[in-house]
């Protein structure tokens, strides 16, 4: 599985690569084993809908990420890089296997996940590529923050599709770790809507704006709107500069909004002062722990 590599992090396209039709799909240097063995490629090599899609998704999130990586290198040496909610690390995978295969020993990417399985079944893809440089660790989001096993301080924090609140415990995650880059993509945000629901009947009677989310599809849809204002909002009061934009078009995904916040020590009032705002607005004031401001 050795390649040559070259300088700026990239591996030059393989010889296979360069022959196989598909090569104008794929990123120079992209392992095509690799992608077999994510199931983004079939056995014979060739895409369907669902792994294009698939392709696709990650692609244009690396498109995102590789600027934040370049930057972190114009200031260290080494990138320390955590991926929540892992899953079977797609993400993990094609950023090792893109950008930090081709640097120096000490950059790690870290993929958390809670399912054991696919938890060895990483550490197992990983041993067989050559990776050394990827950890893989059975663990909650939340658990996460705790962990001896994590370094103290992380550079990227990525959250590809966690769902609900594991999102939410990502930017803890990546607060208490000074992150200087978090890369979100929400996904199933409940917790909201679910407290919206509650109040209903309460707001109903105190404010005609709550026609917005009175029937449940509205509660639904609007709840995870709130949901990820408050946390950029949130990410804004911790000093960040906060960039919303769609991750692929409509047609590949619903779960479809990428939040990017980049560390730039901005002033923290006014954003801080705006989410309580919204959460009295609301009535979400039960979720004042969870959007947490600095103190």
């Amino acid at each position: 599985m050795a390649r040559v590599k070259k300088q700026n992090g990239q591996a030059p396209q393989a010889q296979e690569d360069k022959a196989h039709p598909l090569a104008d799909e794929l990123r120079p240097g992209q392992s095509l084993e690799l992608l077999k063995e994510l199931h983004i490629l079939t056995r014979d090599g060739k895409l369907n809908q669902d792994s294009r899609r698939k392709l696709k998704q990650v692609y244009h999130l690396y498109q995102f990420i590789e600027p934040l990586l370049k930057q972190v290198l114009e200031d260290k040496p080494d990138i320390q890089l955590v991926d929540h909610g892992a899953g079977k690390s797609y993400l993990g995978f094609i950023l090792y296997d893109l950008f930090f295969k081709g640097l120096p020993p000490g950059s790690t990417v870290y993929g958390i996940e809670t399912r054991d399985e696919l938890v060895e079944r990483s550490r197992e893809l990983a041993r067989r590529f050559g990776f050394d440089g990827m950890r893989f660790l059975n663990l909650s989001v939340a658990e996460s923050i705790a962990s001896s096993e994590l370094p103290a301080q992380v550079d990227v924090v990525t959250a590809l599709h966690a769902c609900n609140t594991a999102t939410d415990d990502a930017i803890r995650f990546a607060l208490e770790k000074r992150a200087r880059f978090i890369v979100l993509v929400p996904c199933c945000q409940a917790e909201v809507a679910s407290v919206l629901k509650r109040n209903k009947a309460k707001s109903l009677a105190r404010d005609a704006l709550t026609e917005i989310w009175r029937h449940p599809i509205h509660t639904r849809e609007f709840g995870s709107q709130v949901t990820n204002v408050l946390r950029c909002l949130q990410l804004e009061a911790h000093g960040y500069q906060v960039n919303v934009t769609e991750l692929v078009g409509w047609e590949h995904s619903m779960k479809n909004e990428l939040i990017i916040a980049s560390y730039r020590d901005l002033p923290r009032t006014r954003p801080s002062a705006r989410l309580q705002e919204v959460l009295r607005s609301l009535g979400l004031e039960e979720l004042e722990e969870r959007f947490f401001t600095p103190a």
